[in-house]
């Protein structure tokens, strides 16, 4: 039985890792939920239950609440230290974060889950100076991801980098190119690549194009129908949709009342089977890994409503694609696979991918944030396990090497 009591120390919150583990599985949270609000009346400065709390009710579904108990949790402290096991560690990593939802981060811990690399988070608030202690670490890593609420936090990451006193991995400008409207701008020359433009359009352009008054090419060059419309800032397909001509867009304008819209051309990756196959890859020092293959009978493919764990052919197919992902997928789109690890250059990040009928690198999007997890159960994918056993320990090897290879600086007082 789980046991669903909340007695961490005051320091160290339960983590996103095990909280998300825990309601992967199917555990009633409630118990728990119920104990963090008995900590939040009668502890109200015990910022590590109220950073769970946040993130509790965002799986719950209550977002604002969620991000209320998180921004009074950096009230009191803006320094988090990771659950981790029991020993000295190998190496100290400290992740600079961007306050935010659960998505708004790389997740660090579902990365270092078990390891003996000991992780402490830093929420840098721009406006506000950095704590007066720091924690001791051996390199630093930026993990707020590309999005228009984050982009003062990576200025003030890009401020502060030039004089750490650490390494810093994933340079925070290289983060901004994987915004969606400058992603295929990147990485649009790269040999074997496809990547359909997007731009930033406001409702009332996206209006006039739906009724005729402005031609959609004025504003996406290689636009047609039927296009992909989603709001700006959106992620795991919230307000996304295909939309096949003029009327459509505009039925979509009349359900959506955001005021700002990325658009794109669609591109029909299905195979000559009829499925769709979208595959997640990760990029570590440059080197691509597999972690997922979706197979699904409809072009919006997310994991979990692909089917995967009740079919056993699209197991098998993952499991093939995994087994055969250096000699094969890696083979076959080597040019692409390089090409877009060196435009973006950055130490980890993270595709979302297709392959087109002729052959190309069909590219959706980019980011650091994206969750590679090893929370699928091993009696349904057994195959998963030496597979994300394999990402995970080539991304801490990874960390070792930059704490090693990269010199120190001495501190500066400007930070």
């Amino acid at each position: 039985m789980t046991d669903l009591s909340w007695n961490q120390s005051h320091d160290t919150p339960l983590g996103v890792a095990k909280l998300s583990k825990l309601a992967f599985d199917g555990v009633d949270l409630t118990p728990l939920y119920t104990a963090l609000l008995d900590k939040y009346i009668f502890e109200p400065g015990n910022a590590a239950a109220l950073m769970d709390l946040s993130m509790l009710e965002q799986m719950f579904g209550n977002g604002p609440d969620g991000l209320k108990r998180q921004a009074e949790a950096l009230m009191h402290r803006r320094v988090f230290r990771s659950p981790r096991g029991a020993g000295e560690p190998s190496l100290r990593l400290l992740a600079l974060a961007a306050p935010g939802d659960i998505g708004n981060n790389t997740p660090l811990e579902f990365l270092l889950e078990g390891s003996d690399v000991e992780l402490t988070t830093l929420y840098i608030v721009p406006g506000q100076g950095l704590p007066e202690h720091i924690p001791e670490h051996d390199l630093a890593i930026v993990t707020a991801c590309e999005s228009d609420a984050n982009r003062p936090v990576l200025n003030e990451i890009a401020r502060l980098v030039p004089t750490w006193p650490k390494p810093v991995l994933n340079d925070p400008a290289h983060v901004a190119l994987l915004a969606r409207e400058r992603l295929h701008r990147v990485i649009r020359i790269v040999p074997g690549v496809t990547v359909p433009m997007t731009v930033r359009i406001d409702r009332t352009t996206l209006g006039e194009i739906a009724s005729g008054k402005t031609p959609l090419q004025s504003h996406l060059s290689d636009g047609v129908f039927p296009l992909i419309v989603r709001p700006l800032g959106s992620h795991a397909g919230h307000g996304l949709k295909k939309v096949d001509d003029a009327a459509g867009l505009a039925a979509y304008l009349a359900e959506h009342a955001e005021s700002g819209f990325n658009i794109a051309r669609y591109v029909d990756y299905r195979s000559p089977d009829g499925l769709f196959r979208k595959y997640r890859i990760v990029f570590i020092a440059g080197k691509p890994y597999a972690c997922h293959m979706a197979i699904a009978d409809q072009w919006m493919i997310y994991y979990l409503n692909a089917g995967m764990s009740e079919s056993a052919a699209k197991k098998a197919e993952e499991e093939r694609f995994m087994a055969g992902f250096s000699s094969e997928f890696c083979r076959r789109h080597r040019a692409a696979l390089a090409g877009i690890a060196d435009r973006v250059g950055l130490d980890y990040f993270g595709i979302d991918c297709a392959q087109t009928a002729e052959g190309k690198l069909l590219i959706f999007e980019g980011d650091i944030a994206m969750i590679v997890h090893a929370m699928d159960s091993p009696s349904i994918y057994p195959y998963k396990v030496p597979q994300m056993r394999m990402v995970f320990e080539a991304f801490r090897a990874m960390l070792k090497t930059r704490a090693m290879s990269q010199p120190e600086r001495a501190a500066s007082s400007a930070a």
